[in-house]
């Protein structure tokens, strides 16, 4: 069940945003961080600089780590309605996602192992997973934030 709600989930967001050809020869490598999809990829600055993100991105994303933050300090331990509503807002900013190129393929970076946490947020029993989960997209959103703006 979780695998295919990954592959959906990815199926969304491939489909949902829109893509253009990569200019990868604008692109300097001068920080990265090994933030990877098969180990494959990992995100990188722009020339020093942080990538531009749609508003409704960065508002998405910025959602989610006020959601994880008044999580942190409840008193409630209720890890799949957590998942639900941060699932909520990568819907959001999958159906809003207006970013191309360069940019857009650094987002997939960091969004794409942030839908297989939530995932796990969502259908795991095991708080120590849950809890594993959890560390891991705070790490995903801090990520997201090193390496974009609006």
């Amino acid at each position: 069940m979780k695998k295919i709600f990954v592959i959906v989930c990815f199926l969304i967001v491939i489909i949902g945003c829109k893509s253009e050809t990569k200019n990868v020869n604008s692109i300097q490598e001068s920080e990265s961080e090994t933030i990877s999809i098969l180990d494959t990829l990992s995100l990188k600055l722009n020339a020093n600089n942080k990538w531009i993100a749609n508003v409704e991105t960065h508002e998405g994303i910025t959602k989610m780590d006020s959601i994880i933050s008044a999580f942190k300090k409840g008193t409630e331990n209720d890890y799949k309605a957590l998942g639900s509503n941060l699932s909520k807002q990568t819907g959001y900013i999958i159906k809003h996602c207006s970013m191309k190129g360069e940019p857009h393929d650094q987002l997939h970076v960091v969004l794409i192992p942030m839908l297989d946490e939530i995932s796990i947020l969502r259908e795991e029993d095991s708080e120590e997973k849950t809890k594993f989960a959890l560390h891991n997209l705070e790490q995903l959103i801090s990520a997201y934030f090193k390496f974009f703006r609006v």
